[in-house]
């Protein structure tokens, strides 16, 4: 059983690896249903790919308004000034390469906790990825970024007066799932799937099998059907790079 810690290390061997392959694993090693984030918790763009290790943050809605603001240089600064009077929890140092933030927002309404400017800021750390059961904002600009982010639903408002992050590092719920740090995350087209540390490393070779398997079916009908290959048939290459294992 692999220590939480050391899934990092996992992470390779997940690469080439699709969320349906893990699952399918998963199943069969008989943990059915479990890691199944909401399907309503998806990717912001499509094409993005992904698999990282938690680090979590636990959120819950404010119970203070925002006060109002007198200057316009206060209005711009205003996450800084709510910052200073109601505190802010410390997770960006938990923040390695090849981290995925999981955000759960404890139910709050519309607030864009997520935004292009911040998102973006954790990409910098190393982050592979973002995944939130709330709102993002800022959305033309995270799809033009291309920054890897997963959200409930788009949202307008910013984060004074709506919502608070209250710890780091511990077990969360997102999307409907337990995820704790150092937990292994995915996502693609199909959604996001968690997977517990205790069968992160369990899972790959089943998965690496399936995926196998399914490149070379599809490979003989694109053959039979005289359609052009791509990489999702470039069977030679993903069997080349599993061999270095």
């Amino acid at each position: 059983m692999p220590d939480p810690l050391d899934t990092y290390a996992l992470l390779p061997r997940y690469k080439y690896l699709r969320v349906v392959d893990v699952a399918d694993a998963m199943d069969g090693l008989g943990y059915f249903d479990i890691g199944l984030m909401d399907p309503d918790v998806r990717p912001l763009w499509l094409g993005m790919k992904w698999w990282g290790v938690a680090v979590t943050l636990r959120c819950v809605p404010s119970n203070r308004p925002m006060w109002p603001l007198e200057t316009t240089e206060d209005i711009v600064n205003a996450h800084g000034i709510w910052f200073k009077e109601v505190g802010n929890i410390s997770y960006a140092d938990q923040v390695r390469e090849g981290s995925v933030i999981v955000t759960d927002t404890g139910g709050a309404k519309e607030v864009g906790f997520w935004g292009s400017n911040n998102a973006l800021g954790m990409v910098a750390r190393g982050a592979v990825g973002i995944v939130t059961d709330g709102y993002a904002r800022d959305t033309y600009e995270l799809a033009l970024q291309k920054t890897p982010i997963c959200c409930r639903k788009r949202g307008r408002t910013i984060i004074p007066g709506r919502i608070m992050a209250v710890e780091a590092q511990v077990p969360v719920s997102c999307g409907g799932v337990q995820v704790r740090p150092g937990d292994i995350v995915g996502c693609d087209d199909d959604g996001v799937l968690v997977v517990p540390f205790e069968i992160a490393e369990k899972v790959i070779e089943p998965a690496i099998q399936i995926l196998l398997h399914d490149m070379r079916g599809r490979r003989r009908l694109y053959e039979r059907l005289g359609k052009e290959m791509d990489e999702t048939v470039d069977v030679e290459k993903v069997e080349a790079y599993y061999r270095h294992f």
